[in-house]
């Protein structure tokens, strides 16, 4: 099967006979989607906002499912589409040789590296079939879909590449010069101005014996240049017109600008960034790349880069040699000579002349240690220079206005995952995968440098070392490229750069924030570090921290990590994490039994790993006061198996009191243990005293846990009456008591004791399936998978019983898949 996108979307079999056309606008649209990037998972927000655009209708993931069950229907054999969690896949016999415009890509790319490598006979084979791939405009009946547009534009600029190459290195083998001059008047038309292809279209003339007709053509292009863009044409475009004045054959066709660094492998991911920064060097003429050291900057823009039509020039400013902080002295005159030397100009003050009228696209590598002088020198030449775009890589964004941001984070999970499979089977052949390494590259952020130097360790190491290995990941990813700058031969020397680039108030916010797990909102970062916006604003802007959709601050684990280093011993951070953490627990505790049930949920949910780094903190009473508080979370949300380990931890450093004897009682529940001296100690804490429990979800963990205890009495609140009338209806099957209850916690407008009333209610009334609905509903909206899967099976049993097999099937499936989704033993 054999699918073209180079023109009309088309199919054919395997002979090229072609195949009934598929589907409508949008199935059409979703196919050619899924097809540019055929065998590979592309993710549903990828695939809705390539069918929708920024701004998808309500219910856009609901059509986007509908439509893919068109695609499924309209696709001939052996062609599917798969689904999994991280999106859909098409599935093609062999996507380099069944899909023209991956074809199209391999063989482009293979021959402009035979023609970089000194080989125009083969580049010139390799390029001509490329070419003939060719049927029409690219994605040509799909470019209203919001993806098209970009997608195009950088196959448009790939296929003038490639003709530009082709027909340099047919000059250069001697190839049929008539045949060339038709096959370029196509492109002239397109790219009117682009100088090379001009000049290629000029020696095609000349060793044709047209001599005229090129110096023609010429006049043509100075003319257009100097009417449009005030320009006079570049100095190779001249030297094919003196030769020909001369009437000498003119000069083996060259580039006209150095070629971008050629990468030593693949490119692995980022097809959604990739092609917003296509559109963004289309509309705007500054683009800045920002994100963390290691994140994949560099090879993003030299990838976009290769594809753009038209002159694209390198400036690596990491020669140059900043000052962090200061960023003045000698610099700005340094980082000039940069540029003029990416651009072929003999010293920096000639850079306007040379620009003033030349059509080109400027990439600009690590600007973060002169981001002051690369601004002033950037913003001075779009000024100047018309024809002139600009994109830059940077861990902050230069800070001119019209400048537009592209933040570069983690890798998406798959495409971490593939890259580090990539790596590793060329350091160790027949490497497929692991069933640790989506582990092992959620632990490196997915940061490409982290997880190719993972990779590359697995010479010497296990997946299963490395993945153990994350907490000195340092000293474990020590070893990287011997010719990569300084910079990037470790993930140590990546992070040391960003941090040398902070003001030393910046270092010291950075280490305090270290303390943080998972994130934390503004206050927090307020309260628990003494800090306010302005510094916070800055670690943002310097690619040091991140800011989430939801508003959270967060860390990339690996800076974290760094900056935990640097938080002096006695550092005031810790403790202040830990009362505030605390502070928020016993405020959320009443909460939890009352109308904002749900809301607080979400807000511990939020700072779960918080809480967890907060038990370890603190004194022994305060960690005890702070389990106290979440017990009622952990149980409501099925946690208390994944706390148990610090809990443990944290009996061992407790010196049990009377006093604290409730407390310590539900430290002994969290950590798990139903026997032993810790249980029976609590025990005796929970017999001897005379004052109601504090906590009111006290006595009923301890019975459902190790069992009743005589003589505890309950809160005299509302929510402790309830649940006691609960007990109490339980042991006498009484149905006014349970009716009693439900009406008291309906009033609080608590969830998980209505939904436990209305259970018990189920099992003493003739019509139990209405009740039995409604807890499982409630149970479902509090997320509580223990309880949904227990009440389930009991209503698949109603079923059976009422002899509804079909509704009793059901609610057993369910129950099973809702129990393997919680990792629940069925």
């Amino acid at each position: 099967m054999i699918f073209r996108l180079l023109g009309p979307l088309a199919t054919a079999d395997a002979s090229g006979a072609p195949m009934p056309a598929v589907g409508g606008p949008k199935v059409r649209a979703l196919l050619v989607r899924l097809l540019l990037d055929a065998g590979r998972t592309v993710p549903v927000e990828r695939l809705v906002d390539g069918l929708y655009g920024d701004e998808p209708p309500a219910g856009a993931q609901g059509a986007l499912q509908a439509q893919v069950s068109r695609l499924r229907r309209a696709l001939p054999p052996g062609v599917g589409v798969e689904f999994s969690p991280a999106g859909y896949r098409l599935t093609v016999g062999d996507p380099a040789t069944d899909v023209d415009v991956l074809r199209f890509e391999a063989l482009a790319r293979e021959g402009a590296r035979a023609a970089a490598a000194g080989d125009p006979g083969r580049a010139a084979v390799l390029l001509r079939e490329a070419l003939g791939l060719w049927r029409g405009p690219a994605l040509a009946d799909v470019r209203d879909a919001p993806f098209a547009a970009g997608q195009a534009a950088r196959l448009d600029g790939m296929r003038l590449d490639a003709v530009e190459e082709w027909a340099a290195a047919e000059l250069t083998v001697g190839g049929d010069p008539g045949v060339l001059v038709r096959e370029l008047e196509w492109a002239v038309r397109e790219q009117p101005l682009r100088e090379r292809l001009r000049g290629l279209q000029m020696r095609a003339l000349g060793a044709a014996g047209r001599q005229a007709e090129a110096l023609a053509v010429y006049e043509e292009v100075r003319a257009a240049l100097a009417e449009e863009l005030g320009a006079d044409p570049s100095p190779d475009l001249s030297a094919v017109h003196l030769e020909l004045l001369r009437g000498g054959p003119a000069a083996a066709p060259g580039r006209t600008s150095p070629p971008l660094p050629a990468p030593l492998t693949d490119f692995v991911g980022r097809e959604r960034e990739r092609e917003r920064l296509t559109g963004l060097l289309a509309a705007a003429r500054l683009v800045t790349l920002v994100g963390p050291g290691g994140a994949g900057k560099t090879r993003l823009a030299i990838e976009v880069g290769a594809g753009l039509p038209g002159e694209v020039r390198f400036v690596d400013l990491g020669v140059v040699a900043g000052t962090p902080g200061a960023r003045t002295g000698d610099s700005s005159a340094d980082v000039a000579e940069a540029f003029a030397a990416a651009l072929g100009v003999r010293g920096a003050a000639r850079l306007e002349g040379a620009l003033a009228g030349r059509p080109v696209v400027l990439i600009v590598d690590n600007c973060e240690h002169v981001v002051v002088e690369t601004a002033v020198l950037v913003r001075r030449l779009l000024a100047a220079c018309p024809g002139l775009r600009v994109l830059t890589t940077s861990r902050e964004a230069l800070g001119i206005t019209g400048e537009s941001l592209l933040p570069l984070g983690a890798l998406a999970p798959g495409a971490a995952e593939e890259l580090f499979v990539r790596r590793a089977a060329a350091v160790r052949p027949g490497f497929t995968g692991h069933a640790r390494v989506a582990e092992l590259c959620a632990g490196l952020d997915g940061l490409p440098l982290a997880v190719e130097l993972a990779a590359a360790r697995l010479r010497t190491l296990s997946v299963e070392e490395l993945a153990d290995g994350l907490g000195e990941r340092f000293e474990l990813l020590s070893r990287g490229d011997r010719t990569a700058p300084e910079r990037h031969r470790t993930l140590r020397a990546v992070v040391e750069w960003s941090w040398s680039l902070l003001e030393p108030g910046e270092q010291e916010l950075a280490a305090r924030l270290s303390v943080f797990r998972g994130g934390a909102t503004a206050e927090a970062v307020t309260r628990v570090c003494g800090a306010g916006a302005g510094p916070l604003a800055s670690l943002v802007e310097k690619s040091l921290v991140e800011v989430r959709d939801d508003g959270r601050y967060r860390m990339l684990e690996t800076i974290r990590a760094y900056a935990a280093e640097r938080l002096p011993a006695g550092d005031p951070a810790p403790a202040a994490h830990h009362a505030y953490y605390r502070e928020l627990a016993e405020a959320a505790d009443p909460e939890l039994r009352g109308p904002a049930q749900l809301e607080w949920l979400a807000r511990l949910d939020a700072e779960d790993a918080n809480l967890r780094a907060a038990l370890r903190r603190g004194t022994p009473e305060e960690g005890l006061r702070l389990v106290a508080a979440l017990s009622p979370y952990w149980w409501l949300r099925g946690l208390r198996g994944t706390v148990a380990a610090p809990v443990a931890e944290l009996l061992d450093r407790v010196e049990p009191t009377a006093e604290r004897g409730e407390e310590y009682a539900l430290c002994v529940l969290a950590a798990g243990l139903r026997e032993g001296e810790h249980v029976d100690r609590a025990r005796g804490f929970l017999t001897a005293g005379t004052a109601p429990l504090r906590q009111p979800y006290t006595a009923f963990l301890w019975s459902t846990s190790v069992g009743p205890v005589e003589g505890l009495r309950l809160g005299d609140d509302a929510w402790s009456r309830s649940l006691g009338l609960v007990g109490h209806a339980h042991l006498t099957s009484s149905k006014a008591l349970f009716t009693q209850a439900l009406a008291g916690f309906r009033a609080l407008g608590e969830r998980w004791g209505t939904a436990t009333a209305l259970e018990g209610l189920a099992g003493l009334s003739a019509e139990p399936l209405p009740l039995l609905g409604e807890a499982l509903a409630l149970f479902e909206e509090l997320g509580v998978a223990e309880d949904v899967v227990d009440l389930l099976r009991r209503r698949a049993d109603v079923h059976e019983a009422a002899g509804d097999r079909g509704a009793a099937a059901s609610d057993r499936a369910r129950a099973e898949e809702t129990a393997r989704r919680a990792g629940l033993r069925t």
